[in-house]
């Protein structure tokens, strides 16, 4: 939906803040619960007070508040249709797996390929929307799903919170469904049964069984030929046949069958002449007297492959052979597939064609498992709407479960076979009289002129071209950036103007811009850092419920330098007895090493007035035995809480990380060029470790006895 027509007036809720430069407050459905005020800055260099001891004097902020938020939808049994045309359960989906989504073109939607940003997890009431065809699916309230008539929540606002589109009966969804309830998806078993019934398919389908005796011209002497030869385009189908046969102790050869051409592809074949591979090949593919069910997966699986076709529009699978159309047929009878057999054409080949339309498509492809991923794609294919997709019932089953969220590069992606959508430093809001917690999540300022105003200032004959830092205040590439794209014209106009500068941040978005600033490079030092500090994926989404997870990051630390950038982390902040551990740090460097970092530096946690209130709140909700703790250990000389961590536990921290480096190769070298820059240690405020002494945290004993922190 564009932003045009989304400005918030008088009806549309609270008073608006007053605030300086302010052009207009917008809200968008794609960012549920939260107000963009645009405002018109008139400075974009912020000046760093001399007091806060940082490596750098100057500033960029585009945006004040964080996005890092997010609403939680699906129910993790949810299914989620991959890029090369499976469906997988929503809890086991990961980050930088590809999925389908939708984009628009022109005036029609089309299936495209979209990446796993991140996955986010929690509790949320849950509500089940029915549809027509039987299709199920249990989301949050907050959940959105595009219909014929736009993007709908699942559930209203409650009375007195204003208004919201929300889900009806006189609403159908877009995409294709499921025709039945999540549950009734059985995914194969691959047993013996299904591995026999494939085998059964595709050989009888598509191989050939030579058993001969032929008569030698030099003696006239009989002689028998025993020959199993599958040929086939597809290697995946391929490797599946090879596999399955060696779990019988049937070994078979890989070899080039035919070269491809223009309008060929190459093949490959697998072939054994042992005689008695041959007779246990024919044991093995012989008609059961009482077909299982997975025999008759696997059976149908191995068919397709071997003579299947799939247009997008019709799945067809034809054959000349009686007793193979007819075991195709007592197939879908026993999984209630609905379909047809089309009349014999002139050559005797018979076509058994599925009915039931996009539904029924991808109910046999998860029910069944073809190897062939080419013949299962979507991608590319328009998005339609199907009468028996209108919603019949949406019902509060009044009760919290646990849900969970993904998102993907196009905003969007298919649950249950229809459209889902994504869902999404404190103490600066205070200048803008708002709050530290809420609002900061939920009031984002953004300077919508950042770059112009940037590049006047930069031409100013004042500027001493001093070293300017993004990030570290709000992240510049949270995912407002991926609307409002502000960080081109602040990159361009730093490296136009000749001012050295660095970026930090938590955000994959960043891969947008590589491209970008490796020109910067060529004309100034540019320094890249990525904030990553927990690898407990669980830990992770509950001390920051809207970040990317640790792979994520890993990805885009990975992608930085594969493009010939160094790349920093900032290990930052570790929590005592949470992520202090020797096993976590040394895991945490691991893979920081893995990844390609070219430095890491640690900092224990530093709770700033604002966000200290918040995270304390939290440590009270999910490890009250630590609040104790963490008061000792911030304990003020005058009693009270004080920002930093005592000097004790750093000093015994850094000397913790600094052998982690050490033990993973993170090594300062002579010949690292840190553009005339204080060391990373120095530029993180740290003092580099000097021995291996443990801090006496006084009154801070463990199970395992005083001085030392551990989880718990």
């Amino acid at each position: 939906m564009r932003w045009e027509g989304q400005k918030i007036d008088d009806a549309a809720g609270p008073a608006l803040l007053p605030m300086k430069g302010l052009v207009r407050s917008v809200r968008t459905p794609e960012f549920e619960g939260v107000t963009f005020h645009e405002v018109a800055a008139k400075t974009a260099l912020n000046k760093v007070p001399g007091q806060s001891n940082m490596p750098f004097s100057w500033t960029v902020n585009p945006t004040r508040g964080c996005l890092h938020q997010c609403r939680y939808c699906l129910s993790p049994e949810t299914l989620i249709l991959m890029s090369n045309g499976r469906q997988k359960r929503l809890d086991d989906i990961r980050v930088g797996e590809r999925v389908v989504g939708s984009r628009l073109k022109g005036r029609y939607r089309y299936y495209v390929e979209a990446e796993v940003g991140a996955v986010w997890r929690t509790r949320k009431r849950a509500y089940r929307v029915t549809l027509e065809d039987g299709t199920e699916l249990v989301a949050s309230a907050d959940h959105r799903f595009l219909t014929e008539r736009g993007w709908k929540y699942v559930a209203p606002l409650a009375t007195g919170q204003g208004q919201r589109p929300y889900l009806t009966t006189n609403n159908s969804m877009m995409g294709f469904g499921l025709g039945s309830a999540a549950s009734a998806y059985r995914e194969p078993l691959a047993n013996s049964y299904y591995r026999a019934g494939y085998l059964a398919g595709m050989i009888r389908g598509d191989g050939m069984m030579v058993d001969k005796t032929y008569t030698r011209k030099s003696n006239g002497k009989p002689y028998r030929v025993t020959i199993f030869r599958l040929a086939l385009a597809d290697m995946d189908a391929l490797a599946r046949s090879q596999e399955y046969l060696a779990r019988e102790g049937i070994d078979t050869s890989l070899k080039p069958f035919s070269t491809g051409s223009s309008s060929r592809k190459p093949m490959n074949m697998i072939v054994t002449s042992k005689r008695a591979h041959y007779q246990q090949i024919q044991k093995l593919i012989s008609w059961p007297t009482v077909p299982t069910d997975e025999w008759e997966q696997g059976f149908l699986a191995g068919i397709f492959d071997a003579e299947g076709s799939f247009s997008g529009s019709a799945l067809r699978i034809s054959n000349s052979d009686e007793s193979i159309l007819q075991h195709i047929e007592a197939g879908l009878e026993n999984f209630q597939m609905p379909f047809v057999r089309e009349r014999a054409n002139a050559r005797g080949v018979a076509t058994i064609r599925l009915t039931g339309g996009a539904a029924a498509y991808r109910r046999f492809f998860h029910l069944v498992k073809p190897a062939i991923i080419r013949k299962l794609s979507i991608l590319g294919r328009a998005v339609k709407t199907s009468s028996k997709l209108r919603v019949v019932s949406v019902e509060d089953l009044g009760m919290e479960q646990s849900m969970i969220d993904i998102t993907t590069g196009t905003g969007d992606f298919i649950a249950n076979g229809v459209i889902s959508h994504n869902c999404f430093a404190r103490k600066t809001h205070e200048y803008l009289d708002l709050d530290s917690g809420q609002d900061f999540d939920t009031q984002i300022v953004v300077k919508t002129n950042v770059a112009e105003v940037l590049r006047a200032e930069l031409a100013k004959p004042s500027w001493k071209r001093e070293h300017v830092a993004l990030g570290t205040n709000t992240d510049p590439y949270q995912r407002a950036e991926g609307r409002y794209r502000l960080m081109p014209g602040i990159i361009q106009a730093l490296a136009e103007s000749g001012t050295p500068f660095s970026i930090l941040t938590k955000g994959p978005l960043l891969k947008r811009d590589i491209p970008l600033l490796k020109e910067a490079a060529q004309q100034v030092p540019v320094s890249v850092a990525v904030s990553l500090a927990i690898m407990d994926t669980e830990l992770q989404q509950r001390v920051e419920p809207g970040t990317p997870d640790p792979r994520a990051r890993l990805g885009l630390i990975r992608a930085i330098t594969d493009a010939g950038l160094d790349c920093n982390v900032l290990a930052m902040p570790i929590l005592p007895w949470l992520t202090d551990s020797e096993e976590h740090l040394d895991a945490l460097h691991a893979a920081l090493a893995d990844a390609g970092a070219s430095w890491v530096t640690t900092g224990a946690l530093h709770l700033r007035p604002g966000a200290r209130e918040w995270f304390m709140q939290w440590l009270q909700a999910e490890f009250p035995a630590l609040v104790p703790r963490y008061r000792q250990l911030y304990r003020g000389k005058r009693g009270g809480f004080t920002s930093y961590a005592s000097a004790e536990y750093k000093k015994w921290l850094g000397a913790r990380a600094g052998e982690a480096r050490r033990r993973h190769g993170f090594v300062i070298r002579e010949d690292r060029v840190w553009r005339g820059r204080e060391s990373p240690e120095k530029a993180a405020g740290q003092q580099p470790p000097t021995g291996d002494q443990q801090p006496q945290l006084e009154g801070l004993e463990t199970a395992a006895g005083p001085a030392q922190p551990a989880l718990f």
